[in-house]
């Protein structure tokens, strides 16, 4: 089942960043507008549509954006080895995903088996395990066209 992450109003907006804590900034604001219908973009894809969105951010601005929302647990970031962390809007859920070793693309796959954690490790060494992150990768079928 796909997951879509419905565009949200200014007001919404504005009452998710008070509801996490975070002061409303024109910044955060044009982040989440950034990512929204846009997942798994680089800080560089963010900052260039903040923006376009707003005329002018400094990159820096962006940035600690970026951190204060993936803090507040209103973004989710995942870094792919060897790829630039990637940002989303789809948080909460426990999904995994799913990289081409071609040319970067990042898909989501929902949780692998049963609710969250997903997946049981062999020996939690004590540990009261709550989420399991699992990239996969593969290529993709653009990619694989092109072999």
């Amino acid at each position: 089942m796909a997951h879509t992450t419905p565009a949200v109003t200014a007001t919404a907006e504005h009452e998710l960043l008070r509801g996490a804590g975070l002061r409303v900034t024109g910044v955060r604001l044009a982040v989440l507008r950034a990512l929204d219908g846009h997942e798994h973009s680089t800080a560089d894809d963010v900052v260039r549509a903040v923006r376009a969105d707003l005329g002018t951010a400094s990159v820096q601005a962006v940035y600690d954006s970026l951190n204060a929302l993936s803090t507040a647990g209103l973004l989710r970031r995942m870094e792919p080895a060897g790829h630039p962390a990637r940002y989303e809007r789809r948080v909460g859920d426990n999904h995994h995903h799913i990289v081409c070793r071609g040319c970067g693309l990042v898909a989501d796959v929902d949780c692998t088996v049963g609710h969250s954690p997903c997946l049981a490790p062999s020996d939690t060494h004590g540990f009261r395990v709550d989420l399991a992150e699992v990239t996969f990768w593969g290529t993709c079928p653009r990619c694989a066209e092109h072999r």
